[in-house]
């Protein structure tokens, strides 16, 4: 059996009509295999359990990319719910040796932004390079990744301190492993952690342009930050406001 993570996913909306897995629901006998295809453009997970409740650690498929697939055997008969821990909209369910049970749900409301909020924000992250220079660091909290944009003129290496604020995988309670990408490609990596944050050294081959680290989560979405900034600036500009009227009235 196999079910697909279609193109789009990684944005809410599929909820609405339970297509964030296709199909949404599923059934088989007890030994029998499914296997996820992730066939978006973003990193996905197929976690045992639910949004609401967490892992319930029957399976987990870890992230994995676009364009790979995971599978899982399910040996015992049951109900298994799951989820995308990248994406917590994005549900479905296996019936192992069991009936199917329909259920009916009301849509889910889409939601309608005003204005367009922007994913990505730069951030000046701790780092030693060598045979290179770091051009610029992106957070996208839609990827849940970070972007180091580089020049390398020889084989060389990079060592990033990622704080946990910024950027993290997670598995429930647990560290996950991220995902690096090499100019698209993964490579393996060192990593050290502590409770604030981790720090991953990477290798990189001469005219390497982009390193992208993919976790669980990433820093809220620039939109919020930007509303923040704009009502001090606005707080300011008032208090200045008053205090240049305040400074021209003629006293009696």
């Amino acid at each position: 059996a196999t079910v697909s993570a279609p193109q789009g996913t990684s944005v809410p909306g599929c909820e609405a009509t339970n297509e964030c897995y296709i199909p949404y629901e599923i059934t088989i006998n007890v030994g029998e295999e499914v296997t996820w295809s992730n066939d978006d453009s973003a990193a996905h997970t197929v976690t045992a359990g639910s949004a609401a409740e967490g892992p319930s650690g029957a399976f987990d498929s870890s992230l994995f990319m676009a364009g790979t697939t995971f599978s899982h055997t399910f040996e015992e008969a049951g109900i298994f719910p799951y989820f995308c821990m990248v994406h917590p909209w994005m549900e479905g369910i296996v019936y192992v040796g069991t009936a199917e049970v329909t259920t009916t749900s009301e849509p889910v409301p889409e939601l309608i932004s005003e204005e367009p909020v922007e994913s990505q924000v730069s951030v000046d992250l701790e780092y030693e390079i060598s045979a290179g220079q770091v051009k610029s660091m992106t957070a996208d909290g839609e990827q849940n990744s970070v972007t180091i944009e580089i020049d390398s003129t020889d084989d060389g290496q990079i060592s990033v301190t990622l704080p946990r604020d910024v950027i993290d995988a997670k598995v429930g309670d647990e560290d996950d492993q991220f995902f690096i990408l090499v100019d698209g490609e993964e490579v393996d990596f060192e990593e050290t952690v502590s409770t604030t944050d981790r720090t991953v050294t990477v290798e990189f081959p001469a005219g390497t342009e982009t390193i992208e680290v993919i976790g669980t989560f990433a820093i809220p979405e620039f939109g919020t930050i930007a509303a923040v900034i704009l009502g001090i600036a606005i707080i300011s500009i008032i208090v200045m406001t008053t205090k240049s009227r305040l400074s021209v009235t003629p006293r009696i």
